[in-house]
């Protein structure tokens, strides 16, 4: 699963799955943590993040949701993700 972004210890990865058919999504990854944000509505809806971290991530796929929607259009189709500016 490729590494799209990487802030703050946060990662950000997408699945190359072109058969799920689930809503367009990301994984986060923070320490033990880990969590699933809908693209189209920039919210957690699986796992958990610490309240800081969830605010990081959300706004920052707030910031890249055009990107990231880009991102899924390429692993649906088999392809790798291209790698999104992190938070600073």
């Amino acid at each position: 699963m490729p590494t799209i972004s990487m802030f703050f210890r946060i990662i950000i990865r997408m699945y190359f799955a072109p058969s799920e058919q689930q809503p367009p999504h990301f994984h986060v990854y923070y320490a033990e943590h880990k969590a699933t944000v809908d693209i189209r509505t920039c919210e957690l809806t699986q796992g958990y993040l610490p309240k800081k971290q969830t605010k990081l991530v959300l706004a920052w796929a707030e910031l890249h949701q055009e990107e990231l929607m880009a991102n899924w259009k390429l692993v649906m189709n088999g392809e790798e993700p291209f790698k999104i500016k992190p938070l600073q």
